[in-house]
């Protein structure tokens, strides 16, 4: 389970993004940039979807992947919460990428 403050923190780390909030689910957290899931807040880690286009903007120690919970398909997970800018290109390119919202 995160903790809340880590959550809020990294809400407002990826706020030049756009409209960035987390909604609580299964116990952990789903980030959301302009309506649209970008990733995942789970045992205190940002996990953002596995999208090949964000290999290049990624710090070396970001490269790695792993599930955020058992049976979840493998995630970028982003350790450099710290780097306001750098954590809201990450988000900003995710929700760039990623199709329109369905009607």
């Amino acid at each position: 389970m995160s903790n809340p403050d880590l959550v809020q923190y990294i809400v407002e780390q990826a706020s030049k993004a756009g409209e960035v909030s987390a909604k609580k689910m299964f116990g952990d957290y789903c980030l959301y940039c302009d309506g649209k899931p970008v990733g995942l807040i789970c045992d205190n880690y940002l996990y953002l979807k596995p999208l090949i286009q964000l290999e290049p903007l990624l710090h070396d120690c970001d490269r790695q992947m792993q599930p955020p919970y058992e049976g979840a398909k493998p995630h970028y997970v982003i350790t450099d919460v710290d780097d306001r800018d750098y954590v809201s290109l990450l988000v900003k390119t995710v929700i760039e990428l990623l199709p329109a919202k369905r009607k």
